[in-house]
Order: C-alpha cells, then sequence, then structure tokens
C-alpha cells in the first residue's frame, strides 16, 4: 500500500511527460499506451481489494470496478478511429463515473458509522442509472449534447461537444454526493463516531481531490483526463482508512473483552464445579478469544498451569485437590486467577477453546507436512 502512494508521484510525472511533451503525431499513441497502463493498475488494485477486504466488500468492489471501467473508456476514446467508437467509449466512461460517487458515499458512511435507510442504496442506484442514460443518450437524443462531432485535434481523437438542456444534472448529481460525503464526515467527526481527526482529514482529501481535479479539468485544456488517476489516489485512500479502522476496531474488541474478563473474575464466587453447567458462549472460538487465550498461557504460574493441565486432562475437582493438597477455596482462588487470565469464564469453556486450538494446529501441521505434498 504504501509502495502504491510513493509511485503517485512518479506516475504523474510521466503521464505529464508523455501527454505534453511529444510531437503532434505521437500524442495520440501516448495517451492511448498512459491510459492502458493506467487501466491496468486499475485492475490489479481491482484484485488487490478482493483479496484485503472483508466488510463492506461490495461497495470497494463497485468503486474499484467503476475505477476500472472509467479507465477502460478513456482508454478507448484515446483509441477512437470515428464518432460511433468515440461515443460508446465516452458511454463508458460515464457508467464507471456515476456508479464511483454512490460508491465512495457508501463506503464512507461505513467508514464513519454513520446508519442509514436500506432503501437508500436502491434510491441512488436507481439515479446513477437515470444518470448513465441521460449520459449515455449523444447520438441517439439531444437532451444531454446538442450536437456531437469527432475531431483529432493536435494529434488527440476527442469529441467536440455543444451542451444540452440537461448536461447540468451531471454537475448536479456530483456536488450533491459531494456535499453528501463531506456533510457525512464533518457529522461523523462532531458526534465522535470517527475517533481520529487524521482519519477525518484523509476521508476529506478523497473526496476533495476529485472535485478538485474535474474543475481544473473544466476550466483549462488539456489532453489528459487526470481523473483517471485521481480516482486511483481516492481508492487507495479509501481502502487505507478502511484497513486502519478495521484494524483499530479489532484493538478495542479485545481490550474490552480484557477488561471484561477482568471485572467478571473479581466478581465470580460460583465453584468450579457449577461452572461446567454453564454453556458455552457463541464467541469462545472467535480470533479475539484465541489470541487472549494463547497470550494468557504465557503468563500462568507453576500451580496455575498444573492446574490447567489436570483440567486438560479431564481430573475432577476433588482428584485435583487431593493431588495438589489443597481446599476448595484454594483451588477457586486459583480458579479466578487462571480464568482470568486465559480470557474464559468456565471449564467448559476452557476446555472447547483449547480443543479448537488443537484441531487448527493439528490441521496446520498437515498442511506443512512436506510427506503429503
Amino acid at each position: 500500500m504504501k509502495k502504491l502512494f510513493a509511485s503517485m508521484p512518479i506516475l504523474l510525472f510521466l503521464i505529464l511527460s508523455l501527454s505534453g511533451c511529444n510531437t503532434v503525431g505521437e500524442k495520440n499513441a501516448s495517451l492511448t499506451i498512459i491510459y492502458s497502463a493506467v487501466a491496468m493498475l486499475s485492475l490489479l488494485l481491482l484484485i488487490g481489494c478482493l483479496l484485503l477486504v472483508r466488510k463492506n466488500k461490495v461497495w470497494f468492489v463497485l468503486l474499484f470496478s467503476s475505477v476500472l471501467v472509467v479507465n477502460i473508456g478513456y482508454t478507448f476514446l484515446a483509441m477512437s478511429s470515428c464518432l460511433e467508437m468515440a461515443l460508446w467509449a465516452n458511454r463508458i466512461a460515464y457508467l464507471g463515473s456515476v456508479f464511483l460517487p454512490l460508491a465512495m458515499l457508501m463506503i464512507i458512511l461505513n467508514v464513519c458509522g454513520t446508519k442509514h435507510p436500506k432503501w437508500l442504496h436502491g434510491a441512488l442506484g436507481i439515479l446513477s442509472i437515470t444518470i448513465f442514460l441521460i449520459a449515455a443518450s449523444p447520438g441517439i437524443l439531444p437532451i444531454y449534447y446538442k450536437e456531437v462531432s469527432f475531431a483529432v485535434v493536435d494529434g488527440v481523437s476527442t469529441l467536440i461537444k455543444a451542451y444540452g438542456p440537461l448536461h447540468p444534472l451531471y454537475l448536479i448529481y456530483l456536488l450533491g454526493y459531494f456535499i453528501a460525503m463531506v456533510t457525512v464526515i464533518i457529522r461523523a467527526k462532531i458526534k465522535k463516531t470517527l475517533d481520529s481527526t487524521a482519519h477525518a482529514v484523509i476521508l476529506l482529501i478523497a473526496v476533495f481531490v476529485n472535485i478538485g481535479v474535474w474543475l481544473i479539468e473544466q476550466m483549462t485544456s488539456i489532453d489528459f483526463e487526470f481523473l483517471s488517476v485521481s480516482y486511483i489516489i481516492s481508492e487507495l485512500f479509501l481502502l487505507g482508512i478502511h484497513l486502519v479502522m478495521n484494524e483499530y476496531q479489532r484493538m478495542k474488541t479485545i481490550v474490552k473483552q480484557v477488561e471484561a474478563v477482568h471485572n467478571y473474575s473479581d466478581s465470580k464466587t460460583a465453584s468450579s464445579d457449577k461452572m461446567l453447567e454453564k454453556p458455552i458462549e457463541d464467541d469462545a472460538v472467535s480470533p479475539e478469544r484465541i489470541e487472549i487465550f494463547i497470550m494468557g498461557l504465557k503468563t500462568l504460574t507453576p500451580t496455575e498451569k498444573e492446574i490447567y493441565d489436570a483440567y486438560i486432562a479431564r481430573v475432577t475437582t476433588k482428584e485435583i485437590m487431593a493431588n495438589m493438597n489443597i481446599k476448595e477455596t484454594t483451588l477457586k482462588y486459583h480458579n479466578r486467577n487462571l480464568y482470568g487470565k486465559l480470557g474464559v469464564s468456565t471449564r467448559k469453556e476452557l476446555l472447547e477453546i483449547h480443543k479448537h486450538i488443537k484441531s487448527v494446529k493439528a490441521a496446520l501441521e498437515g498442511t506443512n507436512n512436506p510427506a503429503d505434498k
């Protein structure tokens, strides 16, 4: 991830060099190569997204797929040799462009912990399809572009457009998403559902970079569509903050579980025999509980380790007290410390987690056994 961020300035430099310093006859070929390279990078990032993301995967897949589709559209537009081909390339680019802000908004809502109604997904999906159909109308209806023609300007394939009455809808559509995303981030920071100011700043950068690039392109005449690169930067920001937030939430969960275990161990007074009748919790073998259990094993005293081994060997309470020559109150005392360190509340839970760890180790050893390969 860090390498991808570090490579962005180099990529921008290469793009500027290839798109602005070639002779007229070479510009079209150069842009085609650049857009193709950016599209390939988008494909690789999509594959990486599929491997890295676990939660809210559908929105990240939509985001990374939209960026890929946009860059495919730009590539085909640079390769176009006639009006019909250029129009289809333009439609492909718009297909990705209208769904990209939808995916960004949903990701930001989830990262910020902002609740939203389920119907919002469908409503915004219908809106995106509607905007796309309007943007894809050139060549069929004169509503988005009054007139459109194909030309090669300074060696670059382009569409010469005269905007139609519905063209402002796309601008309103983008600004609406922009305002919504900024509002969600600021609201999350105020309500403290977004813990870190740095996270809020990163999210705002991911939003502003695209709007800023889009406005610059509207005010200048640059051959290259820098949105193709700004989209990639934004998706990397969002992916990075998503992974950081997931790890942050995981650590908070572990801390809460450890605190709960300590509180429980201080107040627990029932006998270990009665504890055995208590049903095991559903999350007893969750990764967090396993991690606490394994770390706790390393902190056991010799006496606690002896009791732990006795439980694993299914030795009864009376036999343990007889073998160790201790009273029930002493065993309860050691049980309280033992359970607190392992993050369990019953002997049954202890045995269940031990069994799970043992089965996982056996499976791993079977997988890594050279004789099996």
